[in-house]
């Protein structure tokens, strides 16, 4: 089933790829932002917008402007969606895995 579910998950993932690229884009388009609102190096900004956008926030680098700090909640908002969708194509995954290995042959 484990091998199943695999090759379902990535064959989803294919179909949907533009999204997911899309997904990665706009995170990637708010590091830029964030990183000449807030004056930080990019390669800083590109961690804080990931770790910001997969709500895992360590706080080793914080946004200190106001348009700052409303980038990074539209970060979140966008790992929210990433996350989201993530967890629905493995649950799609899953059960399609399941109901394959339910038919009888």
């Amino acid at each position: 089933m484990l091998g199943s579910f695999i090759h379902i998950y990535f064959r989803m993932v294919w179909h949907i790829r533009s999204v997911f690229l899309a997904i990665v884009a706009l995170i990637i388009a708010g590091a830029l932002v964030f990183a000449g609102v807030e004056k930080i190096p990019i390669g800083e900004a590109v961690y804080f917008a990931f770790i910001t956008g997969l709500t895992v926030g360590y706080g080793d680098i914080v946004a200190t402007t106001t348009f700052g700090r409303i980038i990074s909640v539209l970060l979140g908002f966008v790992g929210i969606l990433f996350t989201g969708l993530v967890i629905a194509v493995a649950v799609h995954a899953v059960r399609e895995a399941w109901e394959k290995t339910q038919k009888p042959d």
